[in-house]
């Protein structure tokens, strides 16, 4: 049986913190899916559109045969099923995230009781990396060259940079 995980996020957009959770999980699992979601919390935040995130991710992962790129805008649980997935990884960065992420997965868990939710820890250089940061110090000018991967770097800065 084909061990299928899907990586679900906003990627607004995607980080080099980002794409080291995906390629980790390549390895471990058959077949991965980044699934690009919408979060209703940031819809008025989001800087690129569904598609340009799932063709920035689509570039960035271009060297990973097992990695698949896809968009939903429903459920993850109803996504997971409908794509018969065993399991949903989420990268952690801090225990900040752990309570968000530990409330979602027992959620899942109960909307897809044979999925499970795997948490995958950042490397400790990924540890303050965010989408929102990437985009904060864009807008003023800083160099985001070691936060973005290079395939996606003159997108991110031409529509974040003033």
């Amino acid at each position: 049986m084909e061990r299928l995980a899907v990586c679900p996020g906003s990627f607004d957009p995607v980080t080099c913190g980002h794409i080291d959770v995906i390629s980790r999980t390549a390895a471990i699992f058959d077949k991965v899916i980044v699934v690009v979601m919408y979060n209703y919390h940031k819809l008025n935040q989001m800087t690129f559109t569904p598609e340009e995130r799932v063709d920035m991710i689509r570039r960035c992962t271009g060297n990973m045969p097992n990695v698949a790129v896809d968009f939903y805008g429903g459920l993850l649980a109803d996504y997971v099923k409908m794509n018969k997935a065993t399991a949903i990884v989420k990268g952690l960065r801090a225990v900040t995230d752990f309570e968000d992420e530990f409330q979602q997965a027992l959620t899942n868990k109960l909307l897809a009781p044979d999925v499970e939710t795997v948490f995958m820890t950042t490397r400790a250089e990924n540890l303050y990396l965010s989408s929102s940061m990437v985009k904060q110090v864009c807008e003023f000018g800083g160099d985001i060259s070691t936060f973005v991967p290079p395939e996606i770097l003159d997108d991110v800065v031409k529509r974040i940079k003033k």
